[in-house]
């Protein structure tokens, strides 16, 4: 069975963000650049369920880890 394909639209979709491709640029020029010292999930910009999202997703090693890999690198 395929892993389902997502895009960086549909990780903002799922954190409740708008995710047309302005809105995602302006997303990550607004909090650019995130120290490394800090998790991307640690960031103070996310709500607790964005938060606990990204976590999750992460330690579950989800199909969603790609694209939180990618916007964890947009944004440092």
């Amino acid at each position: 069975m395929d892993k389902p394909v997502h895009v960086l639209s549909d990780l903002f979709d799922q954190l409740g963000l708008p995710s047309d491709n302005d809105a995602i640029e302006a997303f990550i020029a607004e909090h650019r650049p995130l120290p490394e010292s800090v998790l991307l999930a640690d960031a103070p910009f996310w709500n607790e369920g964005q938060r606990r999202f990204l976590k999750e997703e992460w330690e579950e090693d989800a199909d969603w880890v790609p694209l939180v890999d990618t916007l964890n690198t947009r944004l440092r």
